[in-house]
């Protein structure tokens, strides 16, 4: 029900495979951690490592915007 914009930023999965690729790489070279917070620390770097390159400016942006105004008027807010 939501607009095409707004559809083609929500099913975008791109993103989500390179940050699963990220992940994979920083974590598949461990066979085990010996702790919670070092598996953490795999995700954290791998994470900022991913965010580096996500610089691009999403198409269309300002009809997404406005759309998400009217859709969801009581929950944004600029």
């Amino acid at each position: 029900e939501y607009p095409v914009e707004i559809r083609k930023v929500i099913y975008t999965t791109n993103l989500i495979e390179n940050l699963n690729g990220k992940i994979r790489k920083y974590t598949k070279n461990k066979l085990s951690f010996p702790t919670d917070d070092s598996v953490m620390k795999s995700v954290y770097l791998a994470v900022r490592e991913a965010t580096k390159k996500w610089s691009m400016p999403i198409r269309d942006w300002g009809i997404i915007l406005n759309q998400f105004l009217i859709i969801y008027k009581e929950r944004v807010r600029l």
